[in-house]
This record gives structure tokens, C-alpha cells and sequence, in this order.
């Protein structure tokens, strides 16, 4: 068994995306404890934009007239989907950065969607699969706060990941996560431990639920 974990944080050993991710690997570990665990950490290797730019304008050449730059980007390409071709299960940690995707995310995706195997599949080959989705926001975008509707990456992942890659997604979100360290969001400090505390328990259910669905899926 294998689960593929993406990390994308910038803050390291601080991040609350890779805390509540912590929570959920190590429910999945406890089902699998010798299952392989696959790591990409997109703030550690990053993806490089022009690696998008070469990847697509090789798509219109043929394979012996690429340069340099265009071989070597579909190379990565293709590694990064077999990557998530060869997982049976998916942990995917991405915070909100300035109220949308993260450009270490969106590289990413961007390059995945070079491979025709995601781009053009009628049938996607990870539909069914289960994963887990830890998306965390600094401040507070419930209904009724003064940045309601400002979120604009959860809405895209769960078009990516659930409707365009088909995975079976779960979703924990935690809120308020700056409230600790910003004294002007002092008053959230409590609502701010009530969103961390469901976020890891929403976590770790999701990650027993990934176990045990993908061992379900396993012939």
C-alpha cells in the first residue's frame, strides 16, 4: 500500500497544513505500518513555471524537434503523474496564500495536466481513489465575515482534485489560523483552538477512512 502526501507550505516546521496533515498520515499509518509513504514537498523542490511554458509548447512539436528544455519538462511531467498513478491513496496539505491557490500548487497541477493521461482520459485513472484534503486559512471566510467569499482556492481544488482528477475527496478546513501570532486577532484565539481541534479530528477520520477504502480497492 501507498499514500502520496503533497505538502506546500512555506512556514516549514510551523505549518498548520502539515500539523493537521501529521494527524491524518498517522491515522492511515496505524492501518498500513509498513505501507510506503511517497513525499513531495513543493516549497522544498519546486516546480519551475517555464517547466508549464516547455511542457505545453512541446505538445506541438514532434518528439525528435524538442529542445532541451521541452524533453526535460515532459520528462517531469510524466514522472509526476506516475507518481500519483502508482499511489493508492492521497494526502494533499495547501494552504491559502493571498486569497487563492498556491503558486507552488498551481505549477504543479499546471505541469500535471500536460500529461495526456490526466489531460485527455474519458475515464480519469485516479477516479475513485481516496484522499484526503487539509486546506488552511489564516483568517476568517465563513458566512457572515468580513471576507465571505474570498476564498478562492478550496472551491478550485475541489473542482481539480474531485471533478477533474475524480478522486473521492474528504475536506478538513481549519480557520483563524493567524490568531495566535496576530495580536489584532486576539479576540478569535479561542474559536481559533475549536478550528484547530475539528480540523485534526476531521483529519485523522479521514485518514483512517483513506486506509481502509483503499484497502477495499486493493485486489
Amino acid at each position: 500500500m501507498s499514500l502520496f502526501r503533497l505538502d506546500s507550505s512555506i512556514l516549514g516546521e510551523a505549518s498548520t497544513s502539515r500539523a493537521v496533515a501529521d494527524t491524518a498520515e498517522k491515522a492511515w499509518s496505524r492501518t498500513h505500518p509498513s505501507g510506503r509513504i511517497v513525499r513531495r514537498d513543493l516549497v522544498a523542490s519546486p516546480i519551475a513555471v517555464q517547466d508549464w511554458t516547455s511542457a505545453v509548447s512541446a505538445g506541438f512539436v514532434p518528439a525528435d524537434q524538442r529542445t532541451e528544455e521541452q524533453t526535460r519538462a515532459v520528462a517531469l511531467a510524466t514522472s509526476l503523474v506516475d507518481e500519483l498513478l502508482d499511489a493508492e491513496a492521497y494526502l494533499l496539505a495547501v494552504p491559502l496564500y493571498n486569497y487563492g491557490v498556491s503558486q507552488h500548487v498551481k505549477a504543479w497541477i499546471d505541469l500535471l495536466l500536460t500529461d495526456s493521461r490526466l489531460r485527455d482520459a474519458a475515464e480519469p485513472p485516479l477516479a475513485g481513489r481516496p484522499a484526503a484534503l487539509v486546506t488552511t486559512r489564516g483568517g476568517g471566510y465563513g458566512p457572515g465575515t468580513p471576507r465571505e467569499g474570498w476564498d478562492h482556492a478550496t472551491p478550485y481544488y475541489r473542482r481539480i482534485f474531485g471533478d477533474r482528477f475524480g478522486l473521492d475527496l474528504h475536506v478538513s478546513e481549519v480557520e483563524l489560523t493567524l490568531a495566535e501570532s496576530n495580536p489584532a486577532m486576539a479576540p478569535l484565539r479561542d474559536q481559533a483552538r475549536q478550528e484547530l481541534a475539528a480540523g485534526h479530528s476531521s483529519a485523522e477520520k479521514h485518514g483512517e477512512l483513506l486506509a481502509h477504502h483503499a484497502l477495499t480497492r486493493t485486489p
